[in-house]
């Protein structure tokens, strides 16, 4: 059980990490916006963490791995549930801010991706049975539910933004279980550096349809260039890489449920950045969402050890 709970222990600073830096990924967006056209904020990002991923498999020595990913045929569909998440997620970013969006992303880690693989696992679905786990899950929810509801919650959301609020949480979910599966059988930096760098390539294809188009791309100026060039590195990069990382040492109940983070930190970040206060309320969210972690956290720890995925 010691061991079970510091491999837990590890997952969870990796976890923290990792909804960190994604939860920067907004700020990134605001940052270069406007100016900065969606087909250049869609593809230099995906191009730099696939460049980054691809370096990684060479290192560990997987390359001849990451090749046979590109005769996949799961590794495109994989690819579709990305590339819909990215585009979903910048959409959301605009339409219903970032907060929101960062909402519908926690939608779609702490709630449909632990359910999902519950319901193709049997490990996991006897994790989720225990008491402290559904508490923690639950509190953990309950907490980013107050950090977005004091930050104004999906009251901004309009029109097309409501087909986010679906789309964006399922698509979130169908990516990380797809690629937490694939990774049972090939190595992780092949898995994810595969579908960044597929993404890039099917992110040209797509700019002509974005505005800016592949123009945008060439001619970016280099402040906007140097800060997406550092959003890839941190959010298309570190961040999935611990991510990942936290699955194959917890599987996929703890990382998720942790991905409460993400409309914490966005909202911290919002406060101490952007110079937007944070309520009463979503103050209130913060720590209740890092006791639901700690109660989810040792509840697991002594659970049957669940089936990961290899290093």
């Amino acid at each position: 059980m010691e061991v079970r709970l510091r491999g837990r222990l590890v997952a969870t600073g990796l976890s923290v990490v990792a909804a960190f830096l994604w939860a920067t990924y907004y700020l990134f967006v605001l940052a270069v916006s406007p100016g900065t056209p969606p087909s250049a904020i869609l593809f230099i990002p995906f191009a730099v963490g696939g460049v980054a991923f691809a370096l990684w498999a060479l290192r560990l020595g997987h390359g001849r791995a990451l090749a046979r990913m590109f005769t996949s045929g799961g590794a495109y569909l994989r690819l579709a549930f990305l590339l819909g998440t990215q585009v979903s997620v910048l959409a959301a970013t605009f339409l219903t801010g970032a907060v929101n969006a960062s909402l519908l992303s926690l939608l779609g880690d702490v709630v449909a991706t632990p359910l999902l693989f519950a319901a193709l696992s049997a490990s996991h679905r006897a994790e989720l049975r225990l008491p402290g786990v559904l508490v923690g899950l639950l509190l953990s929810l309950a907490g980013g539910t107050l950090a977005i509801a004091g930050g104004h919650g999906l009251g901004a959301v309009r029109g097309a933004g409501w087909v986010l609020l679906v789309a964006l949480p399922v698509l979130v979910a169908l990516y990380f279980v797809l690629s937490a599966r694939a990774n049972a059988d090939a190595p992780m930096a092949a898995v994810v550096g595969q579908g960044m760098l597929a993404a890039a390539i099917a992110s040209l294809a797509l700019a002509p349809l974005l505005p800016g188009g592949l123009h945008a791309i060439a001619a970016i100026d280099l402040r906007p260039l140097a800060l997406l060039v550092v959003n890839g590195l941190a959010t298309f990069f570190v961040a999935p890489l611990c991510y990942f990382r936290a699955i194959e040492r917890a599987g996929l109940t703890l990382p998720p449920l942790l991905m409460t983070g993400i409309p914490v930190f966005t909202l911290l970040l919002s406060a101490t950045v952007l110079g937007i206060a944070a309520a009463p309320l979503a103050l209130l969210g913060i720590p209740i969402a890092v006791i639901g972690g700690v109660v989810a956290l040792t509840a697991g720890a002594g659970a049957p050890p669940a089936a990961t995925a290899s290093p």
